[in-house]
């Protein structure tokens, strides 16, 4: 009953949290941090740049609500900072993406092609999986492909998402690009679960819903400890949109009911 209670508030009935993460803006400018994108950052070191100033990484997963991506882009430009913005095929929003890459920011692919693959295909054996792998990277490729021809820019860094069925098979999406021959041919530098972002970060922070907020320390006690922070943040966690919620719920219940 308190799972559900949390989720109902979380889902429907939290305040905006949009303030808090213009706060945590204004705050490290005041520290000194430079806030970037996960690509600018990864760049800087594939170019042989250790930096040694304050950086915040800003990460934000598109899972849901296109509406608080969009209003999380805005609040950015307002204080001239870069930021990546990863893209289901759910919420992929092209028009979106290319104001944020003309802008300096980074647009890109939220992929998930082995949980698809295992729910389409009714496979809940992680060996199953396994065996078809090269069919589940043969489909990250054309999604990965389309995706640079709509944009019409080059995507070299890419963020898994995590499925209730990843979680099932004890499985993540990383899988499919554990493939250095994939990365070549699609020219991908980073995914974001890469080791070069954890051994040149102090600290990775994810929201969480409420109460929690955030795992394992909010960002302003980061800044408080720490010179390089990686930070993941989503839309549904910053403000609750009824319709985008609702229906991201009844398809979550419907593919538990037919996979």
């Amino acid at each position: 009953m308190k799972t559900f209670s949390n989720r109902l508030y979380s889902d429907y009935l939290m305040p905006s949290r949009m303030t808090t993460h213009e706060d945590l803006i204004r705050a490290a400018q005041v520290a000194g941090y430079t806030q970037t994108s996960v690509r600018d950052f990864v760049a800087t070191l594939r170019g042989g740049r250790d930096p040694q100033h304050k950086v915040l990484i800003h990460r934000h997963d598109i899972d849901t609500d296109l509406r608080t991506a969009r209003k999380l882009f805005d609040l950015e430009k307002k204080y001239h900072i870069q930021s990546s913005f990863y893209f289901r095929l759910s919420t992929m929003d092209i028009r979106l993406m290319r104001e944020i890459e003309e802008y300096g920011s980074e647009a890109s692919y939220h992929y998930e092609e082995l949980a698809t693959f295992a729910k389409r295909n009714k496979i809940k054996d992680r060996a199953d999986i396994q065996r078809r792998m090269p069919e589940i990277r043969d489909e990250f490729v054309r999604n990965f492909e389309w995706i640079e021809q709509r944009l019409g820019r080059k995507l070299t860094t890419v963020a898994s998402h995590g499925d209730f069925a990843n979680r099932q098979l004890k499985l993540n999406n990383t899988e499919v690009l554990a493939d250095q021959a994939l990365r070549a041919r699609c020219g991908i530098e980073c995914e974001t679960y890469d080791q070069i972002l954890t051994d040149h970060t102090d600290i990775y922070i994810s929201d969480r819903p409420p109460p929690q907020y955030y795992h394992p320390v909010t960002p302003i006690d980061a800044l408080r400890r720490h010179r390089r922070i990686y930070l993941l943040t989503h839309p549904r966690q910053c403000e609750t949109n009824w319709s985008a919620n609702t229906k991201d719920n009844l398809h979550r219940f419907y593919e538990g009911l037919t996979w």
